[in-house]
């Protein structure tokens, strides 16, 4: 009748036994089955291979023996460029078009400004569909016509900021942590949207 061979419904061929047969060449021939990807998951296993090696290609790995050990040593930038970056972060912040803005000035070298770093960061994710908040080191030269221009006289200070970037309101002497705690809530309920 058929003289086609019947191809079974399923293989059952190991990945370790596939060197063994890959000498024997009329075995590969007549074998049903194959290791390649089935053409229905090709562009996944394209799309992740693409994925990976754009990890790999961005980040240094620690160690060549193992991909996924990133290394955790960060770039340390200079004065000159911390403050670019925090102005391109300002500029950024600004033009996102969000009801408010908040630039935090801080010294590196203040225990109280360290100390809220995780609650301002949580503060931001928390408001992020209406507020931006942006750190400026008070002692780098590229933050000065700020200083200056919004009366920076003291470390952490919050300076509030409609969309259209102009100054609403600042935080007052940090006499505690919860002194400041206090004060960004008070901003934050100047332009905090009103739910319906």
């Amino acid at each position: 009748m058929n003289s086609a061979p019947k191809h079974p419904l399923f293989c059952l061929k190991w990945p370790w036994d596939h060197h063994q047969n890959q000498n024997d060449t009329h075995n590969l021939k007549n074998s049903p089955c194959t290791l390649d990807t089935p053409w229905l998951f090709k562009p996944f296993k394209n799309l992740g291979a693409v994925a990976f090696n754009f990890i790999n290609s961005a980040v240094t790995t620690k160690s060549h023996n193992s991909p996924f050990q990133f290394n955790q040593k960060r770039k340390i930038l200079s004065p000159e460029e911390q403050g670019e970056a925090e102005q391109r972060a300002f500029a950024a912040a600004l033009a996102s078009g969000k009801e408010a803005t908040v630039l935090e000035f801080y010294s590196p070298k203040c225990r109280l400004c360290n100390s809220l770093l995780s609650f301002v960061m949580e503060v931001e994710n928390r408001n992020s569909d209406w507020l931006n908040i942006v750190m400026a080191d008070a002692e780098n030269d590229k933050w000065l016509p700020e200083l200056l221009h919004y009366d920076i006289k003291y470390v952490p200070c919050f300076v509030l900021m409609d969309k259209y970037g102009r100054a609403l309101a600042k935080t007052g002497v940090p006499n505690s942590r919860l002194h400041v705690i206090a004060g960004i809530s008070h901003l934050l309920k100047m332009k905090r949207p009103q739910s319906d």
